[in-house]
């Protein structure tokens, strides 16, 4: 989950839904308003997080890419990995660094099976981070 950067909205990454929902936050906390902010096909989206641009960078296990995406659900940027991405995470000195956190993935019956290949991984931005987390 993610708010936007005037903390007006709550997206949420649906892994198994394929798209990014979001809700408007109410003064007190509440939730309403519930809608698709990006449809994404069969992307995936696990852990993410907003740009100043307003953009969302999702990361995807199973297609082992990061994407970054606007409201509409337009892919403008993907970072490859060969692996599964679990998290991203926009930061350093200048929040212009995409940290993805990637592993090796072959299935949750198979999650012992090859211990240690998890790893971050760390690629220029083209706009800096906002909002939270």
């Amino acid at each position: 989950m993610a708010i936007t950067p005037d903390e007006s909205t709550l997206i949420v990454a649906e892994s198994h839904g394929g798209r990014l929902t979001a809700f408007d936050i109410a003064d007190d906390g509440g939730l309403s308003n519930r809608r698709v902010w990006a449809d994404l096909g069969d992307g995936a989206p696990d852990g993410i997080c907003v740009d100043a641009d307003g953009a969302v960078w999702y990361a995807d296990v199973p297609h082992r890419w990061c994407v970054r995406v606007r409201e509409s659900g337009e892919v403008v940027q993907t970072v490859d990995v060969d692996r599964g991405c679990f998290a991203c995470m926009l930061g350093g000195d200048d929040g212009l660094t995409l940290f993805i956190l990637a592993a090796q993935w072959r299935g949750f019956e198979h999650i012992f099976e090859v211990p240690g290949t998890g790893v971050v991984i760390a690629v220029d931005a083209p706009a800096p981070a906002a909002g939270r987390p």
